[in-house]
């Protein structure tokens, strides 16, 4: 699991540090899958200890091993009008407590950390295992702008109560008009 929050708060950007620095690995923070599930069907059920076998889904994880969903976005820079496109597109195997509800309505928040930071938030979903939003936002900001910010995602619940029960985030260091399409993996809120 790798730590996508930024390392300092979203007004605080060091100066010195460029906006062109090329020393750091460009995909550091991003995590890539190529089909549908992380786990391959061919290991979709183990023996447990007493050598019976458990079915993945029935194991409960705790702690830092538990999997709080993933969040697919794609972006895209349209120089010509100096635009940034995101679109925000499933939330796949969420997770929330059960003080929310069964079915909590779910909303993803986003900010963009400008020094003046950008909000926007998608139309809020009835909680399931795969809630599709297909919705996209459009901001006129210079690309040499964002290329110094992080566009954070905070999963929240309307009902029963507003609460964020996740967030995940990414660099926007690398955008480009060619379309990028981003799976995140959501981790519990910072306190």
């Amino acid at each position: 699991v790798s730590d996508l929050r930024p390392s300092a708060l979203p007004g605080s950007l060091d100066v010195s540090r460029s906006m062109f620095d090329l020393r750091s690995p460009p995909h550091r923070s991003m995590k890539r899958y190529d089909s549908v599930s992380s786990v391959p069907s061919s290991i979709s059920s183990r023996k447990d200890s007493q050598g019976s076998n458990r079915s993945l889904d029935t194991i409960t994880l705790s702690g830092d091993e538990r999997d709080f969903g993933r969040l697919n976005v794609k972006l895209c820079y349209v120089s010509s009008v100096e635009q940034i496109w995101i679109t925000v597109l499933h939330c796949k195997d969420l997770s929330w407590p059960s003080s929310c509800g069964e079915n909590p309505r779910i909303c993803v928040k986003g900010i963009l950390t400008l020094p003046k930071p950008v909000h926007f938030k998608s139309s809020a979903k009835e909680g399931c295992n795969d809630i599709e939003f297909m919705e996209t936002f459009v901001f006129a900001i210079k690309l040499q702008s964002l290329q110094a910010v992080r566009l954070v995602f905070k999963i929240q619940t309307q009902t029963p109560r507003k609460k964020t029960i996740g967030e995940c985030s990414l660099a926007l260091r690398e955008l480009s008009s060619q379309e990028s399409n981003h799976w995140l993996d959501i981790s519990p809120p910072s306190k």
